[in-house]
C-alpha cells in the first residue's frame, strides 16, 4: 500500500457486509482496502441504510438488471453510501487535494465521477456516464457497511468541523439529495408547495423548503408519526391520503387551481398519479424516487392538459457544503430523523426496520 501517511497499528483485515446476489448479503472478514495516490482510507463511524439499499437487497431490476434494464450493480460489493468516518491513511497527494489530515472526520459524496465523460467535463459530474456510486460496484466503489472504506482518487470528499455532532453525519448524504430536489423546484415566496413522502429524504425536503419560505408548505404521508414530525419541521399543513382526499384538499386551498410545486419523494406509484392530479397548469413537478414497479399514468396530462415543467432530481450535486452547514448551525435538525443506531452485524434487522418503517425513519449501522 503506497501510504504517504497512516496511523499506527492499522489492521490487515476488517468486518464488512458483502453482497453476492439479491438476498445473499453476508457479514465477512476481508482484507483492509488498499489505497493508492490521492486516495483516502476512513475508519467508518457509521453508515445509514438507504431505501435504495433495501430495494437492492430485494433484487430491484433497476439495480440488478432485468425487465429490459441493464445491470448496474457489480457484485460482489460492499453496500453503503450514507457514511462518515475518521481519516486513518492518506495516499500521496491526498492531503493537498482534499485538505485532509490524519484524525480529521470527513464525508464523501455518494457518486465517484470518472472526470472524463461529457457530463463530467461539462461540470455535470452527478450525471457521470460511468456512474460508480459507493455501495453498488465492487472494487471500484465498495461502500461503508464495513469497518473501513476507501475513497478513490476522483471522490468528492468534505471535511467536517472538529466540533460537529458526528452521530448526525450519516444524514448529510440524504439531506444533500433533499436540498437538490428542493432547488429543482425553484420555490418562490408566493408558491404553494407539496412534498409527498416523509421518509428521511422527504423530511429533509420539508426543512429545506421551509428555508425557502413559500406561502404554504404542505406535507403528505400515510404515517401519522411522520406527519407530526413534518409539522415540527415547518410544514404548515399535513394530509394523510389514507384518510382524506388530498387532491381535493389542496385544490380547495388554492381556489381550485392546485399547487405550484409538487415534489414526489414517496417511491410509490400512487404518489405520481396524485401529484399529476394535484398540481396546477404550468406547475413544477419534481421527481425524486426509486421505484420497485413501473408506473402507468395518462401522459397527456403533462403536455396537452397542463403543460407541466417535469423535473428529475438525482443525487446531491454541489449541496454537501450547504447540508453540512445547515446541520452544524442547527438550521436543519436530523435528531428525530435518525431514529436507530444498531451494530453492523444486525444489518438484516436494519433492512427489515427500514422496509416496514413503522417505528424507524433513518437507521444507522455502527461497525
Amino acid at each position: 500500500m503506497p501510504y504517504d501517511e497512516k496511523i499506527d497499528n492499522l489492521p490487515q483485515k476488517m468486518k464488512a457486509v458483502v453482497a453476492y446476489k439479491p438476498g445473499d448479503y453476508r457479514l465477512e472478514e476481508i482484507p483492509l482496502p488498499e489505497i493508492n495516490d490521492e486516495e483516502v482510507l476512513l475508519k467508518v463511524g457509521g453508515c445509514g441504510i438507504c431505501a435504495g439499499d433495501v430495494k437492492g437487497y430485494h433484487g430491484a431490476p433497476s439495480f440488478w438488471g432485468g425487465e429490459g434494464q441493464p445491470a448496474w450493480i457489480k457484485a460482489p460489493f460492499i453496500p453503503g453510501h450514507e457514511f462518515y468516518g475518521q481519516v486513518v491513511a492518506l495516499g500521496k497527494g491526498a492531503r493537498e487535494k482534499y485538505g485532509l489530515s490524519l484524525g480529521d472526520w470527513a464525508v464523501s459524496e455518494q457518486i465517484i465521477p470518472c472526470g472524463k465523460c461529457r457530463f463530467c467535463l461539462d461540470g455535470k459530474y452527478w450525471m457521470c456516464e460511468i456512474h460508480n456510486i459507493y455501495g453498488f460496484q465492487g472494487k471500484v466503489a465498495d461502500g461503508a457497511y464495513a469497518e473501513y472504506v476507501r475513497l478513490p482518487r476522483t471522490a468528492r470528499n468534505h471535511k467536517l468541523p472538529s466540533d460537529f455532532q458526528f452521530h448526525l453525519a450519516p444524514y448529510i448524504e440524504p439531506l444533500g439529495c433533499a436540498i437538490h430536489a428542493v432547488e429543482r423546484g425553484d420555490i418562490q415566496f408566493n408558491d404553494v408547495v407539496v412534498i409527498a413522502g416523509l421518509g428521511a429524504l422527504g423530511l429533509g425536503m420539508v426543512q429545506a423548503a421551509r428555508l425557502k419560505n413559500p406561502k404554504l408548505l404542505i406535507a403528505i404521508d400515510i404515517k401519522e408519526n411522520r406527519n407530526k414530525l413534518a409539522l415540527e419541521y415547518g410544514a404548515d399543513l399535513v394530509f394523510n391520503p389514507k384518510e382524506e382526499d388530498v387532491v381535493s384538499k389542496v385544490k380547495a386551498l388554492t381556489n381550485g387551481y392546485g399547487c405550484d410545486v409538487y415534489i414526489q419523494a414517496s417511491g410509490h406509484p400512487a404518489g405520481v398519479i396524485q401529484g399529476l392530479q394535484m398540481i396546477r397548469k404550468l406547475g413544477r413537478y419534481v421527481e425524486f424516487s426509486v421505484y420497485n414497479d413501473p408506473t402507468t399514468v395518462d401522459w397527456s396530462i403533462i403536455g396537452d392538459r397542463k403543460e407541466l415543467d417535469l423535473r428529475g432530481a438525482h443525487l446531491s450535486p454541489n449541496t454537501y457544503e450547504s447540508a453540512i452547514r445547515f446541520v452544524y448551525k442547527g438550521q436543519i435538525k436530523p435528531e428525530k430523523v435518525i431514529t436507530h443506531e444498531i451494530p453492523l452485524e444486525d444489518f438484516k434487522k436494519g433492512f427489515e426496520m427500514v422496509e416496514k418503517g413503522e417505528e424507524s425513519i433513518k437507521v444507522v449501522l455502527i461497525p
